[in-house]
C-alpha cells in the first residue's frame, strides 16, 4: 500500500497559508480516509470535493478539509473559493506535468487539511499562498521529504510563524 504525506506553508500573516496533504490509492488507507472523512463532517468542518469549476473535479478526486470553522462571509469565500481554486489548480497541474503519476488519475485520491485564517484580508493572497504552499506539500509528499540530511540542517533552526524557542 502506498501513501504520501506532505506538508507546505507559504506566505505570512493573516493570509498564509499551512496544508497538510495524504495522496494515495483509493482502495488504500488514503481511500479510506478520504470516505470516512467526506461521510462524517463534524460541526464548523464539512469536508469537500474541489474542483477547477462546477461539475468539473480536480483529478485525482481531492478531498478539501478545513482546519478553522468558517467565521464569516470573507472567511468562507477565501476557505471554498481562492483556497479551493488554489488547491484545484495546483493539483491538477501535478498530475498534467507528471508530478503525481498516470495512474493517480483515476486510481489515486487526495485529501487535503488547510489552514485559512478567520482574520484573511485578502483573496488574492489567500490563493497565491495556498497554490504554492500546496504544490510543495505534493512535491514534498512524492519525494518523501524532508530527508535526514534536511531534518539535521533544519533542527538548530527550529520554530514556526507562532513560536520559535529560545
Amino acid at each position: 500500500m502506498e501513501m504520501y504525506i506532505g506538508e507546505g506553508f507559504a506566505g505570512d500573516g493573516v493570509n498564509a497559508s499551512h496544508i497538510n496533504i495524504m495522496i494515495g490509492p483509493r482502495d488504500g488507507v488514503v481511500g479510506q480516509a478520504f470516505s470516512t472523512s467526506l461521510a462524517t463532517p463534524s460541526q464548523g468542518h464539512c469536508p469537500f470535493m474541489v474542483v477547477i469549476k462546477p461539475n468539473v473535479p480536480a483529478k485525482p478526486m481531492t478531498l478539501y478539509v478545513n482546519k478553522a470553522a468558517i467565521a464569516g462571509d470573507l472567511h468562507g469565500n477565501a476557505t471554498w473559493g481562492a483556497s479551493q481554486a488554489a488547491i484545484a489548480k495546483a493539483v491538477t497541474e501535478a498530475l498534467l506535468k507528471g508530478t503525481l503519476p498516470a495512474e493517480a488519475e483515476d486510481e489515486w485520491c487526495i485529501v487535503t487539511a488547510n489552514w485559512v485564517n478567520p482574520g484573511c484580508t485578502d483573496l488574492d493572497e489567500v490563493f497565491a499562498n495556498n497554490y504554492r504552499a500546496c504544490t510543495v506539500a505534493i512535491e514534498a509528499a512524492m519525494e518523501k521529504l524532508p530527508g535526514r540530511q534536511q531534518l539535521q540542517q533544519a533542527l538548530p533552526e527550529l520554530g514556526n510563524p507562532f513560536y520559535s524557542p529560545k
